[in-house]
């Protein structure tokens, strides 16, 4: 066992010492050491369930033979996060959750991990952890939360809070409506309704095999979720003792079933980032390529929120992620699971998955997967949309740049309504490097949502967007600004070609006068000089390769 370099030998009596003042027996000793990766804080609703959710994982444990601890790694809220300073700081996040797994799991010789997760980045951060180290780990979602409700509708936190900023700019709202919906939208524990990047996530984790069936949509604080938990605990034992690492299930395979899975879910852009990162770690070679591959043989089967009107508790109430790879098995390859089987078990469900929520290979949605990826003369590297969010009426476009230096800049023109019909809103220096960052533009897509403005205005970014964003928003649009990238000689009333069927991204101008602003164009200055992000700036790369940070 990798703890027995901590445990045992006349030389480790300092560090038995230790262990025994935290209270463990010495026959415990003989057992695997299990930590518990807990990003509980009770700040972040997606995560303030976690302390009951900790308990059923340690009884797992201790059940299946081991002995636990438990230690903490940070999480950030993304929509308490957005719209202000706080933003830069979410995919940085990533990586501090990574480093902070893999300080503690070497430090301490901890035999398996058990990931206890549920928002934006912080799943992803744990996933690229587990590859790292190669350790048994199983990932542990702590489950999405139940709709809101108000005047018998019910509510999702992006379109009934983050819209209602442009629809109380229009006068469709009231101030009391407005006060009802943001303390009726969110009603409780658990990652946000719809499905954004913390759910996208979790549904992506079980496809991989990495959670148990079930837990990518079980909601939170119910005794399903609990049960999972419990299991979960008693299941790192089992692979410990077989020594099932964490590669041995992400493998190229594994990835790619993510992969379909997303495009048939048309879950949030973010997990672009987020697997092609895990898949640095891995070894399995995911790349920008695949996933426009796989998006042309994969249908979208589900519209949830923002897509549609259902939401992840009736996904969950559908069969949930079995119930989607039942419906995909023929695109799906077999794979290693953390149940000690193979992924082909998840596909077994019964009842029958709901065809109102799951549809039929036969009867997509979308005979193409939720995203897209685009390319051209303004993004020779690349551009991501979630093009199942799309209306068919703007699924090719061709509008008048407004360009803008940050997402600030562009939210002030939006909320002031000086932004019309036909335009292009161009928002630069918000890229990895450039924001420093890579900023989620909820906020401005939001905005245009909510003012009505989503079938007459695209808006192309060097940033990312939120899950929860629809509407023609390109991001991911690489090279960024910073680096030199087209995005950053683009001038207003330029105009600009959006073809998502034809994966076109143009900037519509000669090849003379391309030229002649990139003799003349030099990179802003860094937006922020200092601290972490400073030091994040300087290490990382692109968002076509997943905005991992350089090992050099």
């Amino acid at each position: 066992m990798r703890s027995n370099r901590v445990k045992f030998g006349p030389e480790r009596v300092p560090q038995r010492a230790l262990l025994f003042a935290t209270g463990i027996p010495r026959e415990e000793l003989n057992k695997p050491l299990i930590g518990i990766a807990s990003s509980f804080t009770d700040v972040v609703p997606g995560h303030t369930g976690m302390r009951e959710l900790e308990r059923f994982i340690e009884k797992g444990v201790h059940t299946g033979g081991g002995y636990s601890y438990i230690f903490g790694v940070p999480a950030i809220c993304d929509g308490i996060a957005m719209g202000h300073v706080g933003m830069h700081y979410s995919l940085p996040l990533r990586e501090i959750v990574a480093d902070t797994i893999e300080s503690m799991m070497m430090a301490h010789g901890f035999d398996g991990v058990v990931l206890l997760t549920n928002c934006d980045k912080i799943t992803p951060g744990m996933l690229m952890a587990a590859a790292r180290l190669d350790v048994p780990s199983i990932v542990v979602t702590a489950g999405p939360m139940r709709t809101g409700m108000y005047k018998g509708k019910r509510l999702d936190l992006v379109h009934d809070t983050f819209e209602v900023v442009g629809r109380r700019e229009k006068g469709e709202l009231t101030d009391r409506d407005v006060d009802e919906l943001e303390i009726c939208a969110c009603p409780g524990e658990g990652s946000c309704s719809g499905l954004f990047t913390a759910n996208t996530m979790a549904c992506l984790s079980e496809a991989m095999g990495m959670s148990l069936p079930g837990c990518g949509t079980a909601l939170a604080g119910t005794s399903k979720k609990k049960r999972i938990a419990f299991m979960s605990g008693s299941k790192i034992v089992e692979l410990v003792k077989k020594d099932v690492g964490a590669k041995k299930i992400m493998t190229r395979a594994a990835f790619e079933n993510a992969i379909r899975m997303d495009l048939a879910l048309g879950g949030s852009t973010n997990t672009i980032l987020h697997l092609m990162a895990i898949s640095n770690e891995a070894g399995a070679g995911i790349t920008l390529d695949d996933f426009d591959r796989l998006s042309r043989e994969t249908p979208n089967i589900t519209r949830i929120r923002p897509a549609g009107d259902h939401f992840m508790e009736d996904l969950e109430f559908a069969g949930g992620v079995p119930g989607v790879m039942n419906t995909l098995k023929s695109f799906l390859k077999n794979n290693p699971a953390v149940t000690g089987g193979d992924i082909a078990e998840y596909a077994r469900i019964e009842p029958a998955p709901d065809r109102n929520v799951i549809r039929s290979l036969e009867n997509p949605y979308y005979k193409e997967g939720g995203i897209a990826i685009l390319k051209g003369n303004l993004a020779p590297d690349g551009a991501v949309v979630k093009q199942s969010a799309v209306s068919p009426k703007m699924m090719k476009f061709t509008g008048t740049a407004r360009v803008f230096e940050s997402e600030d800049d562009a939210m002030k023109a939006i909320i002031g309504k000086k932004i019309n019909n036909g335009d292009v809103v161009v928002i630069r220096y918000e890229g990895p490097k450039g924001g420093p960052g890579m900023r989620e533009m909820l906020a401005p897509t939001a905005a245009i949502a909510g003012m009505g403005l989503s079938e007459s205005v695209a808006l192309i970014t060097d940033g990312r967007f939120s899950g929860g964003t629809r509407g023609p928003c390109i991001g991911h649009v690489s090279p960024e600004a910073m680096e030199g990238g087209p995005i950053g000689i683009i001038k207003d009333g330029d105009r600009i070609e959006i073809d998502i069927a034809d994966r076109k991204l143009n900037l519509l101008i000669n090849e003379n006068e391309l030229k002649s602003r990139f003799s003349r164009f030099k990179p802003i200055e860094p937006k922020i000089k200092h601290g972490y992000l400073r030091r994040y700036s300087n290490l990382v790369t692109s968002a076509s390769t997943g905005a991992i940070l350089r090992g050099d």
